[in-house]
């Protein structure tokens, strides 16, 4: 089984700054959305390059914060934006249960923000 990992090195938009964005208005939602996706999607063409996974995967998330300010839940809502980065550069067919089996979360803290991706074949 391989597992393929790669990493984002920011603080990436929780769901309360989300739903800030979409209550301002719904092209700010929209453009604050493609702007977090675009940065993920830079990542994986770095680290992954033109990588396919046609097996079905497990995902481990690894949320590195740089204090405790925010809910976890908070945190973890940017699995949307990774998940759906990973759609559109074709690295997975889709992020629905069939291809994603599961996943987990797992929280560290750091002097710098940022999260690592693990997939792993199954």
């Amino acid at each position: 089984m391989a597992i393929y990992k790669f990493e984002i090195n920011k603080r990436l938009m929780g769901l309360n700054e989300y739903t800030k964005a979409n209550r301002t208005n719904k092209y700010v939602g929209s453009q604050a959305k493609k702007d977090e996706q675009r940065y993920i999607e830079w990542c994986i063409i770095e680290q992954l390059g033109n990588l396919r996974i046609d097996k079905p995967v497990k995902g481990k998330f690894t949320w590195i914060e740089e204090n405790k300010r925010r809910d976890l839940d908070n945190i973890c809502f940017a699995k949307k934006f990774i998940l759906d980065a990973l759609v559109d550069m074709k690295v997975l067919k889709d992020d629905n249960r069939k291809i994603v089996t599961s996943f987990v979360d797992e929280f560290k803290y750091a002097d710098k923000s940022k999260v690592i991706v693990e997939l792993e074949e199954i």
